[in-house]
């Protein structure tokens, strides 16, 4: 079935493009649900073939042969993975550790989603191994669904008029389970790795194929078909072809669509397609199974396997798009050490070579052989082959333990401070200081105000970017604020300025800082994930019920809003709730109270948490100011230098911090400022 071939190349070419990030493939993603619906066609086309002609199932047999196709390759691929990173790119070990033993057991999947790793939503460079969550669900369906086959096969044996009706009605419902737990468990706005990676959540794709298998198996399918069903069942693959392309380029791993049914169109889609191509009497057939496709299609396995750690290990840097050459390159590459891993390790070995060996070593035949050039050189590869084996696997004990990793924690990307603090604390604190006396110099001497240039803060708004040359409140600043009360409500982007573990020094956190200036009152509200609107769980509060909290506490004072990053990211992946909606439900809460709003910043070029995303966001408060006359605008992004944000390009290191802390608190005096001292003529507190 030449035409399978060409699908096969079809969607593991789309998953490619969407890695690589081009425009036209941004449902690239989609590939793999046709991955999944042609291998519930053909393992269950096997299955039942082999049932037909032996009288029964041989699980063993088909485990075994699912073994020799699948392990070596993986084997391989994850041990040159782990070598290579273990030699040049250690900062990838401390997660790599835990992607490898879920590989090896094929529970990718549900490892990501236990840890709550997002397959989108990234800060920085995504672990070399993460494409293994579809192995993982495909292998899960090999291990279970030859058991319910066999269950239903004997429990329908008696009847076998009924039989295939019985177990497609069946498998039929099992699919439309698994598409329905999509439907539920998807929550627009939320990240949907979740849904996206769960077995339950994917099988439909699985079990749709394996419902074709039984009613349109490939061992009764004869070339001897009238042109007018041949043109019907053309007809049928060319429409199914058409729905899978438009889905890859019209839709999105943020489309609300697709997992409210897009996902199950085009499992329907390849259904159609996989049913015509895998008919003899296809025309389609000879053309998707032309041969540079089939070429691909036969060795997709270990291209899927090889092109997204090459992709990561080859990327540029955290701020840098890889160039149409890298790509091109990153792509050859894939396919070159794919088609090795084909010649030399796959087909080999699906063919009984380690069988082959193993028998000639117990035999003496290997010692025994003519010691000709040809046998030299025979054994000169071997062993330079066992020589390399044996170093590739040394490095992967090495790195694996421990033994070799990040010496630093430059090196890792990331502080030393960083490293050390919790994950997401969490703060929620109530604290009255006394204002200090005096503030030595070199506790609130900073940088030397500077205007950023346009690579450092990107494009900003034009009232930001003119206000940007003056800066009232730089290095030792002793404005005073009016505010005596300041609530502080902030996401994981903030809790470096009032955590010890960030800032030793007590006096250069934010609480300090707020005391210097006045505010000496303080309401510290801050978690990790939190947004204007969504909550990562019931525990966590979100920025209107915090309000609410405090208000109904008889709150009253300043507010400090340092929420954004998730509320721009929340709205790129399809929250109902838009960017001005969140900032005027929260205006309206507090009232006419003084609100100060702070910018947001990233070095990320793509997803949710990409720099344009920030500048919406930032616009978007510049566009509130003209309709809420007690609101100002901390314009932090235009502050920010690159050395401050750590490896993931979102958070800060504690210089970062440090600066942080201190300049809004300058902020806070400017932007409100005691009696008797110059207001800011301008919205956005530079």
């Amino acid at each position: 079935m030449p035409g399978l071939d060409g699908l096969r190349a079809i969607a593991v070419l789309a998953v490619i493009a969407y890695h690589l990030d081009f425009a036209w493939a941004r449902g690239g993603l989609l590939g793999v649900g046709v991955f999944f619906t042609l291998s519930g066609y053909l393992i269950t086309d096997l299955l039942l073939g082999q049932r037909t002609t032996t009288g029964r199932l041989k699980l063993g047999e088909f485990w075994i042969r699912r073994a020799r196709r699948l392990l070596p390759a993986l084997f391989l691929m994850v041990a040159v993975v782990v070598a290579w990173v273990t030699l040049l790119q250690p900062s990838f070990l401390p997660g790599l550790r835990g992607d490898v033993l879920a590989a090896t057991f094929y529970v990718s999947n549900w490892w990501n989603i236990v840890r709550e790793a997002s397959y989108f939503a990234r800060f920085g460079r995504p672990p070399p191994l993460e494409h293994l969550w579809s192995l993982a669900v495909e292998e899960q369906f090999y291990l279970i669904w030859p058991w319910l086959l066999w269950l239903g096969l004997r429990f329908t044996r008696k009847r076998p008029v009924l039989t295939g009706v019985t177990l497609t009605g069946l498998t039929l419902a099992l699919s439309a389970a698994s598409a329905i737990a999509m439907w539920v468990l998807y929550q627009p706005g939320i990240d949907p790795t979740r849904v996206y990676e769960g077995t339950d959540t994917r099988a439909f794709g699985l079990l749709l194929g394996a419902a074709l298998a039984m009613v349109w198996p490939s061992r009764r399918l004869s070339a001897e078909l009238s042109t007018r069903w041949r043109v019907v069942l053309d007809g049928m693959g060319v429409a199914g072809l058409v729905v899978i392309a438009l889905l890859i380029w019209r839709t999105s791993q943020y489309s609300p669509f697709m997992y409210h049914g897009g996902i199950v169109l085009l499992t329907i889609g390849t259904v159609a397609t996989v049913a015509a191509l895998a008919h003899p009497a296809s025309v389609l057939g000879v053309t998707v199974g032309c041969a540079p496709l089939r070429w691909i299609g036969v060795r997709s396995y270990g291209i899927y396997l090889w092109h997204w750690p090459i992709i990561v290990l080859t990327a540029p840097g955290l701020q840098q798009k890889p160039s149409l050459s890298l790509q091109i390159l990153q792509v050859a590459a894939t396919i070159a050490v794919a088609a090795l891993s084909w010649r030399f390790v796959e087909e080999p070995i699906r063919r009984g070579a380690i069988g082959r060996l193993w028998g000639r070593l117990r035999s003496g035949e290997w010692r025994r052989s003519a010691s000709t050039r040809l046998q030299r050189r025979r054994r000169f590869v071997g062993g330079a082959v066992v020589v390399l084996t044996l170093g590739v696997l040394a490095l992967d004990g090495a790195g694996l333990a421990g033994v070799v990793g990040p010496k630093s924690a430059q090196s890792s990307g990331l502080s030393e401070a960083s490293q050390k603090a919790p994950a997401d604390p969490g703060v929620s604190t109530h604290n009255t200081v006394d204002a200090p006396a005096d503030t030595p110099a070199s506790e609130t001497a900073g940088r030397k105000a500077s205007t950023p240039n346009a690579t450092q803060a990107g494009a900003k708004s034009s009232r930001m970017g003119e206000e940007r040359a003056s800066r009232p409140h730089g290095a030792g600043s002793r404005n005073t604020s009016s505010c005596k009360a300041v609530a502080y409500i902030g996401d994981s982007t903030s809790e470096g300025m009032i955590l010890p573990s960030y800032l030793p020094k007590a006096a250069q956190r934010l609480g300090a800082q707020y005391a210097r200036v006045g505010a000496t009152e303080q309401y510290f509200e801050i978690s990790g994930a939190r947004s204007i609107v969504e909550t990562l769980n019931q525990e966590q509060a979100s920025g209107l019920d915090l309000v609410k909290q405090l208000k109904a506490q008889g709150y009253q004072g300043c507010w400090v809003i340092g929420l954004g990053t998730n509320d721009t990211a929340n709205v790129y992946v399809g929250s109902a709730v838009d960017l001005k909606p969140r900032v005027d439900q929260m205006m309206r809460l507090i009232g006419d109270q003084p609100v100060m709003w702070v910018t947001v910043r990233s070095l990320l070029s793509s997803g949710p948490y990409a720099e344009e995303n920030m500048e919406l966001w930032n616009q978007t408060l510049e566009d509130a100011c003209d309709r809420y006359p007690n609101m100002r605008i901390f314009d932090w992004a235009s502050w920010t230098e690159d050395d401050w944000f750590i490896s993931d390009g979102t958070h800060y290191t504690p210089e970062g911090y440090r600066h942080r802390a201190r300049l809004t608190a300058n902020a806070l005096a400017h932007g409100f400022p005691a009696s008797g001292e110059k207001e800011s003529s301008s919205c956005v507190v530079k």
